[in-house]
């Protein structure tokens, strides 16, 4: 009998790392040249072009990781010295190029740029995507090149999507002075709460037993569970202003989760923005100008 329990025990893990390790690899892990994982061409538009580089001097920085992945990023310099920083993170999928349009307007106002490829995305290593987990921590790591190379810098966080709550996430660290506030763009209460969504949306299949599989072979294969990609979890723990900006019409992370977050956060200054009709991380397409003068009329105020 101890056999059989033995036996039936072993099946069944090998059934739970079969289904979790499917779904990693679907949703997770870049393609083997470079590409975004497959889950990106059901979540995001894949004709989706990325903007034109900013009119202004590019350097490319690099760093390493805690973990020892090279990351890359964009400096650009506005034409007059400012120690104004935007630190500006794309979304799930994507990479720095896609941050771009956000960057040229950042520029053309007088700001510093830095625009990251988070890892497992564009020109930076990495095999798996962990949708803010180990990324927030990579912020950090920039955040600190920005000061050592601007001892002076006034720095603002900005990020879109799986940006958005890495900044979120980021933002609940410990972190310098020099961080003055934050912008975070349609981002999830939680990694797992928004594949959860996607799953029962493009699969037709329940939260369990699927996601509880993706959750421990996530930790075992990216070093950090889906579950732990959870802005709703830290945001409490914020001390940095920030705004909240969310599409009222998005289909992929629910307007829901921002009010929850927003609720949750600990940010001693706060606003939301909604935006009437806009899809996921349309809320800037839709009108650029109502956009960028609520960003600024938010962020202005913290910094000199």
């Amino acid at each position: 009998m101890r056999k059989v329990v033995s036996v039936l025990m072993m099946l069944m893990l090998v059934m739970v790392y079969f289904i979790g390790n499917y779904f990693v690899e679907y949703a997770l892990k870049r393609g083997a040249d470079g590409s975004p994982p497959a889950a990106c061409a059901k979540i995001a538009d894949p004709n989706l072009k990325s903007p034109p580089l900013p009119t202004f001097d590019r350097e490319v920085w690099t760093i390493e990781s805690d973990d020892d992945l090279k990351l890359v990023a964009d400096h650009f310099s506005p034409k007059d010295q400012t120690h104004h920083w935007a630190l500006l993170v794309h979304g799930y999928g994507r990479d720095r190029t896609f941050a771009y349009d956000y960057a040229q307007e950042y520029l053309e106002r007088g700001w510093n740029v830095v625009t990251p490829d988070l890892r497992a995305a564009g020109e930076s290593e990495g095999v798996y995507i962990t949708m803010g987990g180990k990324e927030s921590d990579d912020l950090v790591l920039w955040i600190k090149k920005i000061v050592s190379t601007d001892p002076s810098a006034e720095i603002i966080l900005h990020g879109v999507s799986m940006g958005a709550a890495t900044v979120m996430m980021t933002s609940a660290k410990e972190l310098p002075p020099q961080v003055r506030a934050a912008v975070e763009d349609c981002g999830y209460t939680s990694a797992y709460a928004m594949f959860t969504l996607q799953l029962k949306k493009i699969f037709g299949l329940p939260k369990v037993p699927i996601m509880p599989c993706v959750d421990l072979v996530s930790r075992i294969e990216t070093g950090c569970a889906t579950s732990e990609a959870a802005p709703l979890k830290v945001v409490h723990k914020t001390k940095i202003p920030m705004l909240f900006i969310h599409g009222d019409a998005d289909m992929l992370i629910p307007h829901s989760m921002m009010i929850r977050l927003f609720e949750t956060s600990g940010a001693p200054v706060k606003e939301q923005w909604t935006v009437a009709g806009a899809d996921h991380a349309e809320s800037k397409p839709i009108n650029p100008t109502a956009y960028f003068e609520h960003v600024f009329n938010f962020i202005d105020r913290f910094v000199d």
